[in-house]
């Protein structure tokens, strides 16, 4: 259940933001810390929980480390709110008592008894 990791990690709405900054391009602790209005040891500590959510990734420039988004959390993501959509989907198909198919042959049926009918 990795996703669950990512949901929790971007339920909150500073960590949302601040992994929003980092899908545009990458930045320090000290720019996020700076765009966010918060410290640089907060920020530190939701950059960990990004981290761990597989959201962000980090490299090192001489002193510096810059950080941006990663999407590997969010295709765990995605995988599961696509396995969601099947199973409505799936279920959707299995209550409908006519599918698409059947559907349009009963209607040509009709149209066909129809026109017999008539003539």
């Amino acid at each position: 259940m990795a996703y669950a990791e990512v949901l929790t990690a971007l339920a909150d709405p500073t960590r949302r933001g601040l992994f929003e900054k980092l899908r545009r391009r990458p930045h320090t602790v000290g720019e996020l810390a700076e765009i966010a209005g918060i410290s640089q040891p907060a920020v530190s500590q939701h950059l960990r929980v990004l981290d761990a959510a597989r959201l962000v990734v980090h490299e090192a420039e001489g002193t510096r480390r810059y950080y941006r988004a990663s999407q590997a959390g969010l295709a765990e993501l995605r995988e599961y709110v696509e396995s969601l959509w099947d199973d409505v989907l799936t279920a959707f198909a299995a209550a409908d008592p006519a599918p698409p198919a059947r559907a349009a042959r009963a209607k040509s049926k009709k149209k066909a008894a129809r026109r017999k009918r008539s003539s």
